[in-house]
């Protein structure tokens, strides 16, 4: 009888993976898709939290800055908020509109960190350290921070009884309240006789009055 040769193990994977290969590639693609569907439900989940959850406000209150009667137009007053940071309050108009009328802007140039001031006769804010301009509303006009479009961050005044106020932050500070507005002398804390209050220069009190902001 003839010899006859062994055929040679069948290579199943030529042909296509094997059922426990398949097996295995199939759990895997599931397995992907679940977590990319998880990923992505949860990246809508972060975001509607949060919008039904927004980050807390900080604190703010309206502060006494100065009487109406000692700011004439074209004049400022240099203030200091409870933080620190440093505001220039200017009247920019003759009327009593405290938006229209009236600006509070940062003192702190955008650019490196200067300190600006209001010039009446030019209508503008003006950073000595680069020659950076801004109009009345903050908006960088020239220099530095007119090349990088740059503001002067805003805050927003009120007027009650012939009074100024400006709506500061005071996180972590306790502000006595009457009429849902800080008065003049009423908080021990921020309006001290003798040091003008949170808004008033500490080396310039020459108004006498507590809470005043100095005049420009």
């Amino acid at each position: 009888m003839a010899d006859h040769p062994t055929p040679p193990p069948s290579d199943a994977s030529a042909d296509g993976p094997t059922p426990g290969r398949r097996g295995f590639l199939a759990a895997t693609g599931t397995a992907a898709m679940a977590a990319g569907v998880a990923v992505s439900y949860g990246a809508c989940g972060a975001m509607s939290a949060r919008y039904l959850y927004p980050a807390h406000r900080r604190a703010e209150e309206w502060l006494y800055v100065t009487q109406l009667a000692r700011l004439q137009p074209g004049s400022s007053v240099a203030w200091r908020l409870p933080t620190g940071e440093r505001v220039t309050v200017a009247r920019v108009g003759a009327g009593n509109d405290p938006d229209a009328d009236f600006v509070a802007l940062s003192s702190t140039c955008p650019h490196l960190g200067c300190q600006v001031h209001w010039q009446g006769p030019q209508e503008r804010f003006f950073c000595p350290c680069h020659n950076g301009t801004f109009d009345a509303e903050g908006r960088g006009t020239g220099g530095p921070p007119g090349e990088a479009g740059q503001s002067l961050p805003r805050y927003r005044l009120r007027i009650v009884d012939g009074l100024l106020y400006i709506l500061a932050p005071t996180d972590g500070l306790t502000v006595a309240r009457a009429g849902g507005i800080s008065r003049p002398g009423h908080d021990a804390c921020l309006e001290r006789d003798g040091d003008g209050g949170p808004g008033a220069d500490p080396v310039d009190d020459t108004d006498g009055a507590a809470g005043e902001g100095r005049p420009a």
